[in-house]
């Protein structure tokens, strides 16, 4: 008899296939567990795999008094109480770098977006204003990549990844993270003395308590008329009404979201502002990235019911 896995989040069903060949899936939809399955069944559940975003509390938790694993699809678990797990035994797994490259693949791709006013151009020439020669204000010549200075705040797998490629479009890279690294760019001792500065702020720091809204108007201020943020992290990271009010005034020049802080609703004063560019969580959304961070859910999975350690766990709080 196939090991039972809870489906806690809602995931597409092509991407539970791989799992569904090893274990007796029990997708909720990502509805109530309670509403979907009898509590007899849902007693001795012992495994759940969710998105690291998905809220999942010590009360939840308590609804499966058999659980011995959470395992996150993906790098982020951001929406897991660890010290409730820790305190219920119960492991918590994720697939630490395997989109790494997507994701700061998608933070170029917005980051020069944004700077270069892709979308703005691309209006250009459909409405017909280039082959009018109609004047545009916002066809002005921008800074290229080596005339900026890109600050990177989170230097794990997918910071390093973004400052790697921006060294090789011939930008200054500086970072700031908790921990100062031997790596080839400059180290600043604060977010506040990073933003001063940079000219284009790439986000890409765990998500967490110590992170809400750490991005404010302060910081936003500092990035300064030219400046520009791309958060490719979390929608917690920045304060969404300092952003739309810092877009709004031109404290800054635009901003690049791939994520934010009630998805799958991006807040309607965002989508209307011509000088953000804005995309639906897709930074981890490859072909290569899936694999393999189905991979590292086979892997954890797969060692829970042997009774081994997690591979990929994720150290408790």
């Amino acid at each position: 008899m196939a090991d039972k896995v809870l489906i806690y989040s809602r995931f597409p069903k092509s991407m539970m296939a791989r799992f569904a060949e090893r274990f007796e899936l029990l997708d909720t939809g990502g509805k109530p567990a309670g509403e979907v399955f009898p509590a007899d069944e849902l007693g001795g559940i012992r495994a759940m795999l969710a998105q690291g975003g998905s809220p999942l509390g010590a009360e939840a938790m308590d609804l499966f008094p058999k659980l011995g694993t959470i395992v996150c699809y993906g790098t982020g678990y951001d929406g897991i109480d660890l010290k409730a797990a820790a305190a219920r035994n119960i492991t918590v797994g994720h697939s630490p770098g395997a989109n790494a490259a997507s994701v700061a693949d998608i933070g170029m791709t917005l980051m020069l977006a944004a700077t270069r006013r892709i979308l703005v151009a691309d209006q250009y020439v459909r409405s017909g204003d280039w082959a009018a020669s109609k004047q545009s204000p916002m066809m002005r010549p921008q800074a290229g990549m080596p005339s900026r200075r890109i600050g990177v705040y989170g230097m794990g797998e997918i910071g390093r990844k973004i400052a790697a490629r921006c060294a090789a479009f011939e930008s200054e890279v500086g970072y700031f993270s908790r921990t100062k690294y031997d790596l080839p760019y400059q180290y600043f001792p604060s977010l506040e003395a990073l933003a001063d500065w940079c000219s284009v702020l790439m986000i890409a720091v765990r998500a967490g308590a110590e992170t809400q809204h750490v991005v404010n108007s302060d910081i936003l201020g500092r990035l300064g008329a030219d400046g520009y943020v791309v958060n490719i992290s979390r929608g917690s990271v920045i304060d969404e009404k300092a952003l739309v009010a810092a877009l709004t005034d031109k404290t800054i020049a635009g901003a690049g979201l791939d994520v934010y802080e009630k998805e799958p609703h991006a807040p309607d004063a965002l989508t209307a502002l011509p000088n953000v560019v804005l995309a639906p969580h897709i930074g981890g959304h490859t072909l290569d990235s899936h694999i393999a961070m189905q991979d590292c859910v086979l892997a954890n999975l797969t060692s829970f019911f042997e009774g081994k350690p997690l591979p990929y766990a994720v150290k408790s709080a």
